[in-house]
């Protein structure tokens, strides 16, 4: 399992627009073969900032991921809403390993 952890920062007038768009792309990521677990988390205390967990089930599937239409959707959509370019970090569960998913 591959996890990425993508952090994003919104403008304050964007906050409802980016939760709509991206949790309309979570509910199509977690219809892909390849992506086992998405989450859409906003901060307790920074309405402003995200993360995004994704959790794939190969180092090859989040290039797939990106090739598709609703995740291109995606950041076309909310590109103009980003305070600042979005971050990721890249993570190998140790545990639970495969059997626990």
């Amino acid at each position: 399992m591959l996890i990425v952890q993508v952090y994003v920062h919104v403008k304050p007038e964007s906050v409802d627009a980016f939760k709509a768009a991206t949790v309309e792309n979570a509910r199509n990521s977690v219809e892909e073969p390849g992506i086992a677990r998405f989450d859409v988390i906003q901060q307790l205390d920074d309405p402003t900032r995200f993360m995004l967990v994704e959790v794939y089930r190969t180092p090859e599937d989040p290039a797939r991921h990106k090739e598709t239409a609703h995740y291109q959707t995606w950041r076309d959509t909310v590109a103009p809403m980003m305070a600042e370019p979005r971050s990721s970090v890249k993570y190998a569960n140790i545990f639970p390993g495969e059997e626990g998913w």
